[in-house]
């Protein structure tokens, strides 16, 4: 696809087989093609062969018209000594400067030795920018002057260069000329091209905002009078540099049209490019109907260059393929467009000019935003390009002001501060395509598929009297109207969390904690359950549950595994599940000290954790430790204090005390650690029973025992009902003084998971512990999650495991634990073995002490038990000290000469500076958030992952699970809402069959109507070819080249010794150079490139040792 074969009537190929910048500078192959096809005329844009002399002879030579000046004044306005001598003998003010092209870097130290500094290096035979560079210190200048020269020679054929005294803080202006072959000459007033960087002007206004009218004057004045000076005809610019005290100088002409003419053409309503087809017909300006008089500008107009440059890394060019392209438009907005379009391929041989965006209004700031508007309607994908700092341009005060001069960037670095283009839609369609080509990016553990179903969302009737009433008294907000009812956290934000402690002890019936949304699928699903269909029902549990005690959705597994597996920001869960369910306190599982991991933290981490959960939404704070070490216990429960969140300090729960045989864990340790618990100021007291060993009988000694002693702090039993006794258990501590017991929803319940909910709530009907709930609403929540369970079958724990099991009162393994412990045995070939890894980890268990097994200590045992398959064994846990110590002669055995490590592990820790690991992760990560650093601080590796997927594939977690686990079927469509109000509607059309060179697959999509395909690369067929290596995100010991581009230099060889910022190639691209610097100082271990070699953005350069 090639923007010529659309907008061109023929369309004739030049300089076949030559390469781009020769092609398109070959002057006998384009007056040959001409000639062939009777072309009467040869325009010559602004650029390429635009300025070259014996390019406007030849087409005159061949008796073809040149629309354009004489041959004559192409060539004496091209020379820049010759143009300058031409000022001077016009009178026009110049800069002073070197009287001739000077060709070597021993002549340019001459002249800034004699005129001193600062200079300018300006191409002698070509403009634009290229080849210019500003020398301000003396040992810059021989440097400065090769590559300038080099740039030059690459642009135009010719790397002879000029020299001029460089004018300090200058305003960069224009006067637009039209001139006749009959001598007239008419001036369509000014431009203002002061917004530059690297001498390319980047945005234009027509007229010159805030220009003496004297000294416009003057200077269009001085302009036409050089025109008729040189017999100039049809269009051309004089450039000028104005200082602060009205001076101005010559700089240049420009025998050509420019890009910026557009801006001209709507201020004045002259279209110059037919004034130029005109004027080459022998048409005089008085005949066109241009006199002076009668040229006058009407507003301000604005023109934006969007070019594929990345303004994030000092605008180095990006080349690629444009999958999307969407302009803006409306009144006021003309765009003049190149290779804008989507499937167009951004080459490094052309400029790097997408499209002109040209804004005309009655002023200035009314044409800025116009402009602002336009861009902000861009959609341009698969390439960078400026558009953010273009934005920034536009709502910079000192600009729409009109106040600038050629140093406004570089005096501005707030311009280079950007919002991050978020480019969703794009990312999660390659996302899919990634899913279609390579498979699921989160393993699944079976060979099941999700089913093909959407499940039933029960809706929440609305009280249409209320709504009524609302919209009779104007009050849309009224509570109650689409409100949930309130619940027990409006009395914790309102009181405190003494006051919520007290309303729960006071309240009359047993209260509920629900586990569907974390404990219960960590227990039967693997923890795989995803934000998108936790947040689909959470408006029905709001609305119906109001008086549960808590909602149980956050921490233990689900924050390791949200990162890992779902590839979603847990705490992103947990802030819109608050936006969703305002009303039902949320309840979390922090593991004392190891907060959410599986290690001890260094206490501040645990602190600074606590209070981001609260700022976040979180209410409930189970505070447990996997060892009921009081240390890690008191911590967490400081943490969470401090923090303001509700304090329930956990003890977990093993052995039996109904059996007079267990003495290790009696009455007596159970209720001495609850004393201390409640002594260190816990708000509730839970009893955490994780393996589901608190039989009905000890349910009921247990919980009295703890009433009696602490009649007014509120009591909470949590459970796992492996043995199927969990319903009977909890009916017997709520009749023994329990005041929340902990259930999962009837679909999510049972097994390795928590006691039914239906069941509680129907066996308590009626009765002084009645929990008030709806068994209807209870089935229409069942029914839910029922459906939605299906789409989880991959992870389903009935495919290994068909039934609770009694032996769980013999081998103590948690719930969770049950289920992933069986997995991984089927998956390492074991299952058939699986009874023979419960005895192991029972012995394993007594080996270790008889410890209290829940994470990270279960883990401990768990890998213990099948050491025998090379689980990664940590040589020093750093948990903690189990009740009794860990027995001899194991401990010493294990310890031998090593150090052990005495008293609370995390005391010892030094803090982290979450500073210093902020700014290590904006190096890879430039936009990370708070919540980003603190899960860094908790998983660095997972987090690191974590938002590398999400900077490539976007926010997958708005999938519908199906398609985010195993991807959609070809043909089939399917709507995801990115965000309120913005709905991507997508169907999968083919995948091709056919690889590209690069070994990649085209995934065709349809969204929102309009075509998209995608490359994705196949990581089977990649292994059969050869493909350049990429620099490792965050190794510093990997260079990549910052850019895409052609190597013209190599500086190294393997084995040398450089200096942090020495030069170690130099790329060329939109010829454009740029050299790449040693980020650290070292030693060469491996170079990748040689001279000659096309590389792509990234591509690993060289490697140090």
């Amino acid at each position: 696809m090639h923007m010529h074969r659309q907008k061109a009537d023929e369309g004739y190929m030049v300089g076949k087989g030559l390469p781009p910048v020769q092609a398109y500078l070959n002057i006998p192959e384009i007056i040959k093609v001409a000639k062939e096809n009777d072309v009467d005329a040869i325009h010559p844009g602004y650029g390429f062969l635009s300025e070259r002399s014996d390019f406007a002879e030849a087409v005159i030579n061949a008796g073809i018209r040149f629309i354009g000046p004489s041959p004559y004044v192409v060539q004496q306005m091209g020379d820049k000594v010759a143009a300058r001598q031409a000022a001077i003998d016009a009178e026009v003010p110049i800069v002073p400067g070197t009287d001739g092209p000077v060709t070597t870097s021993d002549e340019a130290m001459e002249f800034c030795v004699k005129h001193g500094l600062p200079v300018i290096f300006k191409a002698a035979y070509g403009g634009g920018g290229r080849g210019m560079r500003v020398v301000r210190q003396m040992e810059e200048v021989r440097e400065m002057f090769d590559r300038a020269s080099s740039e030059a020679a690459a642009a135009f054929g010719n790397g002879a260069m000029f020299i001029e005294k460089f004018i300090e803080r200058p305003r960069h202006i224009e006067v637009q000329l039209l001139g006749d072959t009959a001598g007239n000459v008419v001036h369509l007033y000014e431009r203002d091209c002061s917004v530059q960087r690297r001498h390319q002007k980047v945005v234009e206004i027509a007229p010159a905002p805030r220009l003496d009218p004297k000294v416009r004057n003057k200077m269009t004045e001085h302009a036409v009078r050089l025109a008729k000076h040189v017999r100039y005809s049809n269009a051309g610019t004089v450039e000028f540099l104005a200082d602060e005290s009205g001076n101005f100088y010559f700089i240049e002409v420009n025998a050509r049209l420019q890009v910026e003419h557009t801006v001209t053409e709507e201020i004045t309503g002259i279209d110059l490019v037919q004034s130029q087809i005109r004027i080459a017909e022998g048409i005089t300006l008085p005949e066109l109907g241009m006199t002076q008089e009668k040229i006058s500008p009407q507003g301000f107009a604005i023109q934006c260059r969007v070019t594929t440059e990345d303004p994030a890394k000092q605008f180095q060019p990006d080349t690629g393929r444009i999958e999307v392209f969407r302009s803006g438009e409306g009144m006021g907005i003309r765009l003049d467009g190149a290779s804008a379009f989507a499937g167009a391929i951004i080459s490094p041989y052309y400029d790097s000019l997408l499209v002109k965006v040209i804004a005309h209004a009655g002023d200035l700031q009314s044409s800025c935003a116009k402009m602002n508007r336009a861009l902000r309607e861009f959609r341009v994908r698969g390439v960078k390009t400026n558009i953010p700092f273009l934005l920034n341009v536009l709502e910079n005060q000192k600009f729409l002001n009109g106040n600038v001069d050629t140093y406004f960037i570089d005096e501005n670095p707030q311009l280079f501060q950007f919002q991050q283009s978020q480019n969703r839609a794009q990312k999660l369609l390659n996302y899919l395509g990634t899913v279609l080509v390579n498979g699921p990016s989160t393993p699944l553990a079976t060979s099941l598929k999700p089913a093909e179903i959407k499940p039933h969302i029960p809706q929440v009737a609305l009280d249409f009297a209320k709504l009524a009433a609302a919209e009779e008294n104007n009050d849309p907000d009224a509570p109650g109207v689409l409100d949930p009812p309130k619940g027990f956290r409006q009395i914790y934000k309102e009181k405190g969390p003494e006051a919520f402690a007290k309303a729960v002890r006071q309240h009359k019936g047993l209260l509920l904690m629900d586990t569907t949304f974390r404990d219960a699928h960590q227990s039967l699903l693997a923890t795989r359950v995803r934000s998108h269909d936790l947040l689909t029902i959470s408006p029905f549990v709001a609305h119906k549950f109001s008086n549960l005690y808590s909602l149980e959705n956050w921490g233990g597994a689900t924050f390791d595994v949200a990162l890992r597996f779902l590839h979603e920001c847990p705490w992103d869960r947990l802030e819109d599940m608050r936006k969703a369910i305002p009303n039902i306190p949320f309840q979390m599982l922090l593991r004392g000290a190891n907060a959410v991991g599986y290690t001890n933290y260094p206490d501040n981490v645990v602190y600074k954790f606590c209070e981001l959960a609260v700022q976040t939404g979180m209410d409930v704070f189970r505070v447990f430790d996997s060892l009921n070490y009081l240390p890690n216990l008191i911590l967490g429960m400081e943490a969470a204090g401090k923090a303001g969140g509700i304090v329930e300090a956990a003890i977990s729960y093993t052995g039996d005390v109904s059996d007079p045989n267990k003495k290790k864990y009696d009455m007596k340790y159970y209720t001495d650690l609850a004393d201390e618990l409640v002594k260190a100021g816990t708000h509730v007291l839970a009893i955490k029973d994780m393996a589901g060993l608190l039989k009905p009988k000890a349910a009921r000694i247990l919980i009295d025992a703890i009433r009696q002693k602490h009649p007014d702090v509120p009591i909470h039993v949590h459970t796992h009902d492996t043995a199927g006794a969990g319903v009977a258990s909890m009916l017997s501590c709520a009749e023994s003084g329990a005041d929340v017991v902990d259930v999962a929803v009837d679909s999510m319940s049972g097994m390795t998971s928590q006691p039914s909910m239906g069941a509680v709530v129907a066996s308590l009907i009626g009765s002084p512990q009645d929990t008030k709930l709806d068994l209807s609403d209870v089935s229409e929540y069942s029914a839910y999650w029922e459906q939605t369970r299906t789409l989880y079958a991959p992870f389903e724990c009935t495919t290994t495991m068909k039934s609770g099991n009694a032996d769980v009162y013999l081998n103590e393994i948690p719930g969770g634990q049950y289920t992933n412990l069986q997995f991984q045995a089927y998956s390492l070939g074991l299952g058939e073995f699986f009874e023979d890894v419960k005895k192991a980890y029972r012995e394993a268990n007594l080996l270790l002490g008889d410890i209290i097994k829940v994470t990270p200590s279960s883990k401990v045992v768990g890998d213990f038990a099948q050491f025998m398959v090379q689980n990664k064994l940590s040589a020093d846990g750093a948990i903690g000290e189990p009740h009794g110590g860990f027995p001899e002669p194991l401990r010493s055995k294990v310890l031998k000469d090593m150090p052990r490590v005495k008293g609370r592990p995390g005391a010892s820790l030094p803090p982290l500076d979450f500073g210093a690991l902020k700014s290590q992760l904006q190096e890879s990560h430039p936009h990370v958030t708070n919540k980003d650093i603190m899960s860094a601080a908790l998983y660095p590796q997972v987090t690191n992952d974590y938002l590398n997927f999400k900077d490539e594939f976007g926010p997958v977690d708005k999938l519908e699970t199906r398609m985010f686990l195993t991807g959609p079927k070809v043909g089939e469509e399917f709507d995801v809402t990115i965000e309120k109000g913005k709905t991507l509607a997508i169907k999968t059309l083919a995948v091709a069959e056919d690889l590209t060179k690069n070994g990649e697959r085209e995934v065709f999509f349809e969204m929102n109507g309009q075509l998209r395909s995608v490359f994705i690369k196949d990581k089977e067929a990649v292994k059969e070819l050869h493909v350049h290596p990429k620099a490792a995100k965050g190794d510093k010991n990997q260079v990549g080249a910052p850019m895409p581009g052609t190597v013209i230099d190599v500086r190294v060889k393997v084995g040398d010794t450089v200096e942090k910022g020495a030069p170690l190639v130099v790329l060329s691209a939109m010829k454009m150079e740029m050299v790449v610097q040693a980020p650290k100082a070292g030693k060469v271990k491996t170079l990748e490139v040689t001279q000659g070699m096309r590389l792509e953005g990234d591509d690993l350069v060289l490697t140090f040792e």
